[in-house]
């Protein structure tokens, strides 16, 4: 009898095949932020995605952030009143996957060039 799920692995590169240029640019700063050991929030994120020219909208970054997070390659942690993201370990291997295929290319984010 064939299995009709897939393995975790085919599973993992179909979801990687789905993402935007906005998750690969959320999972890079939010790699930044904890290579700087700087908090970097959801609003942060928002900004950066607006003037990168990805979105205009708040509620586009908010719907970036948590398909992400339903995808457990980030942790979103509410702190001093700020909803913090965090890379999980497959935020990094998806980060890595996506940074070797060179589908895109990482951008500056303003709040951490400014900021730290």
């Amino acid at each position: 009898m064939s299995s009709v799920i897939p393995n975790s692995v085919d599973l993992f590169m179909a979801q990687l095949e789905r993402l935007t240029e906005a998750h690969f640019l959320v999972l890079y700063w939010a790699a930044c932020s904890a290579d700087k050991a700087v908090k970097y929030n959801i609003t942060n994120c928002f900004d950066d995605l607006k003037s990168s020219g990805i979105t205009r909208t708040k509620q586009t970054a908010v719907a970036v952030v948590e398909s992400m997070h339903l995808l457990c390659l980030i942790d979103i942690k509410d702190e001093r009143n700020r909803k913090n993201i965090y890379l999980t370990n497959f935020g990094g291997q998806a980060l890595a996957q996506l940074a070797s295929s060179g589908r895109f290319q990482s951008k500056k984010s303003q709040y951490l060039e400014e900021s730290h």
